[in-house]
């Protein structure tokens, strides 16, 4: 009931506010004509219809204006409520107006910190669940599979080493697509959990995976790394691993470049990773998935991503995460 209370005030004081406005106007007018020269005859003249027809038009634009005026802080919220995306956090409305209108701009700006952190929250839990089941796959593929298929690949070579000629070749080429299915498989498992980061560093990891993709594409891959770069935590190196990981992945499967440039540089208490392409670049499209996860990303740990044109072509991933502290 008081919150009805309150909703009613503050509708009572805007169409106050209105009403005044419109009053102020109604009052000049009434002013000028009671004590201003002019006058209107029966039946009226020309040039009095004219003279009236002036000044109805000047109330009318300057009430208007002055209604525009005390409306403004409604459009700059307006046009904040259809751009706003929770991905990209920006600067919040300065609260300026009278009344509610300055209120309704605080409340929405806290509506939007209350949004922000609870996507924040949600996004955390997925992408633990998600690394978690990544997890789980790889080493099941790497446990189970793995060990079935290396079984498999002795049984083959144990199995040609008696066979006749005939059949020998064919033997041989089934242990050579074994042997490619489980370089496949492990390959798959390195992906999806990256045992080199845990074990030697996040500049072995990225190292590692610049390596892989140069093997497996035509793509010219040239990286630089700056020494003694400031500690992170895991949680941080992980999200600059996944983040250079889809930027890779990315490029490789749209960009159709045919270089790729990748640098760990030391900042400030910062540590800056870019990732730059002579691809088609991303022009207009909106952004998918895929980048909209390394935004989920870079949000869990604060840091700030960005992803636009890297000069007259290309595309150019910048992600600039925070030192642990010492």
């Amino acid at each position: 009931m008081a919150g009805s209370d309150h909703g009613e005030a503050a509708r009572v004081s805007l169409f106050g506010r209105i009403f005044l406005l419109n009053a102020l106007v109604l009052v000049a007018a009434a002013n000028v004509l009671v004590f201003g020269p002019a006058t209107v005859s029966t039946p009226a003249l020309l040039r009095e219809v004219l003279v009236l027809t002036a000044g109805l038009g000047v109330m009318l634009i300057a009430n208007a204006v002055l209604i525009r005026i005390g409306l403004a802080p409604l459009g700059r919220l307006t046009r904040a409520m259809t751009t706003i995306d929770l991905l990209k956090p920006g600067p919040r409305l300065v609260a300026k107006g009278h009344g509610e209108i300055a209120e309704l701009i605080t409340t929405f700006n806290s509506m939007i910190d209350r949004l922000e952190a609870e996507r924040g929250h949600s996004a955390a839990m997925a992408l633990s669940a998600q690394e978690s089941e990544r997890r789980r796959i790889a080493q099941e593929l790497h446990d189970e599979v793995g060990q079935s298929l290396t079984a498999v690949l002795l049984s083959l070579k144990r199995v040609s080493d008696q066979s006749p000629p005939e059949v020998r070749e064919e033997l041989v080429q089934a242990q050579e697509t074994t042997r490619s299915t489980l370089d496949e498989i492990r390959r798959i498992a390195r992906r999806l959990r990256p045992g080199v980061l845990e074990e030697l560093g996040l500049v072995s990891a990225l190292k590692s995976l610049t390596t892989e993709i140069s093997a497996q594409t035509d793509i010219t891959v040239r990286r630089s790394f700056d020494k003694n770069l400031p500690p992170l935590d895991a949680e941080t190196e992980l999200v600059v691993y996944r983040v250079a990981q889809e930027g890779l992945t990315n490029t490789v499967r749209h960009a159709a470049a045919t270089e790729i440039e990748l640098c760990l540089k030391r900042r400030p208490s910062h540590v800056e990773l870019r990732l730059t392409d002579n691809g088609r670049g991303i022009g207009s499209s909106p952004e998918g998935a895929g980048i909209r996860g390394m935004r989920e990303r870079a949000l869990l740990v604060g840091a700030e991503l960005g992803v636009g044109p890297a000069g007259a072509r290309g595309t150019e991933v910048r992600l600039v995460v925070k030192a642990a502290s010492e």
